[in-house]
């Protein structure tokens, strides 16, 4: 039986497409278009911005210490809710970790894992990430809650909502930077 060409096509297109849904080339894949094709987060407009009013909320890190997120009340936060499972949570995470190494002494980092423990341990490691990394330990409060993931609020000392961003973006741009630096001064 000699295959035509079309079916020799059809056939290439077809390994592509099981390559790229179901082995770690097409993570990898997805990852870097992630990267490629993500902005800057959007900034929301003062009259629309919701004001994040219950703070209760624990959280518990990867040593088991609590964060009882009132502590947070009158200060600048970024809450990222992401997974090591998600291609677009892995490609914007090492703008994150550059963020986080130029404003951790200035803004509150909880970064939200969608995830076991170990394999959260494992990644950071192998990435070589330093950020404090939260399991939740009680509800997420309402004006924080997104269907997707990765999710990023920032929240300024009256805990408005500044950004809330649904998916990946860079976030070491001046841009995000500028916004930090306004926020912290207020």
């Amino acid at each position: 039986m000699k295959l035509s060409k079309e079916q020799i096509s059809n056939g290439i297109w077809i390994l592509a497409i099981i390559l790229i849904l179901f082995t770690p080339i097409g993570f990898h894949l997805r990852v870097l278009t992630g990267k490629l094709f993500s902005g800057n987060a959007a900034v929301i407009a003062e009259d629309k911005r919701e004001t994040l009013e219950n703070y209760h909320w624990s959280l518990v890190d990867l040593d088991g210490n609590q964060l009882n997120f009132e502590n947070t009340r009158g200060k600048v936060v970024l809450v990222n809710f992401w997974a090591t499972w998600c291609p677009p949570c892995v490609a914007e995470l090492p703008s994150m970790d550059r963020l986080h190494n130029a404003y951790k002494d200035k803004v509150v980092f909880a970064f939200v894992a969608n995830d076991e423990k170990e394999k959260v341990q494992s990644f950071l490691a192998r990435r070589e990430f330093d950020l404090p990394v939260y399991f939740e330990a009680s509800r997420t409060p309402d004006l924080l809650v997104s269907r997707s993931i990765p999710a990023t609020f920032i929240l300024d000392k009256s805990g408005a909502i500044v950004v809330r961003e649904i998916g990946a973006a860079q976030w070491d741009s001046e841009e995000t930077w500028e916004l930090l630096d306004q926020l912290v001064a207020e």
